[in-house]
């Protein structure tokens, strides 16, 4: 059987290290090159015509998800494996509708990672434990989003969580609820703040809850 032939796209010399470790250790595996920016990735992709390639998100220049997107326009039968460490739902959404066919965070083991770069190889789609936890979430919650009328100066997510704010959630249920990092829900909350152009989380539940925000479904 033919090896899978990985192409690594990462900026950051120590992962890229590990990375190359683990696929050349591998039997089933070959390492065909490496990128260390989104640009030297599509050149790569282009000449190296790989099976799998391990795509970082946040690159100088060219970032990621467009790579993704440069690389399938020319070689639609590569598997695109997102290895990053951006959890933010925005972000797996993005690199899907550019046509990655998994998605997994910098904190997967060994055996995690080469099961991800065997099924991308098979044209199936995955996605690490946390990452398809909140995929099934997003998709499976009756719950419907505050309109976007209440607080246009807000993106989707942050009037999501400015909602959860408003019925009392603190950073550490609304990041168990949402599956998001406390540190990213952190910076959610505090980019609502100087939105609103409030002082601090009371102002803001008064405002939130003046506006209609905050009732909890039964």
């Amino acid at each position: 059987m033919d090896r899978i032939r990985v192409l690594i796209a990462d900026d950051h010399p120590f992962f890229r290290d590990g990375l190359r470790v683990l696929v050349e250790a591998t039997p089933d595996t070959e390492l065909v090159g490496e990128a260390t920016d989104g640009s030297e990735a599509v050149a790569l992709a282009a000449e190296l015509k790989p099976d799998v390639i391990l795509m970082d998100l946040r690159m100088p220049g060219l970032g990621g998800i467009e790579a993704t997107r440069k690389v399938l326009e020319e070689i639609p039968e590569a598997g695109i494996l997102v290895v990053t460490m951006v959890e933010e739902d925005d972000s797996v959404f993005a690199a899907m509708r550019a046509g990655a066919r998994g998605y997994l965070l910098k904190g997967a083991d060994r055996d995690e990672m080469l099961l991800a770069i065997r099924a991308v190889a098979r044209g199936e789609a995955v996605f690490g434990p946390g990452i398809a936890r909140r995929l099934i979430q997003y998709f499976s919650s009756p719950r419907a989003g505050p309109s976007r009328s209440i607080f246009p100066e807000l993106t989707d997510r942050e009037r999501e969580i400015l909602d959860l704010v408003a019925a009392g959630r603190n950073n550490q249920e609304i990041a168990e609820n949402l599956y998001l990092s406390l540190k990213t829900v952190r910076n959610y909350v505090s980019n609502i703040f100087t939105k609103l152009q409030v002082a601090d989380r009371a102002q803001a539940v008064v405002r939130a809850r003046e506006a209609g925000l905050g009732r909890e479904d039964g």
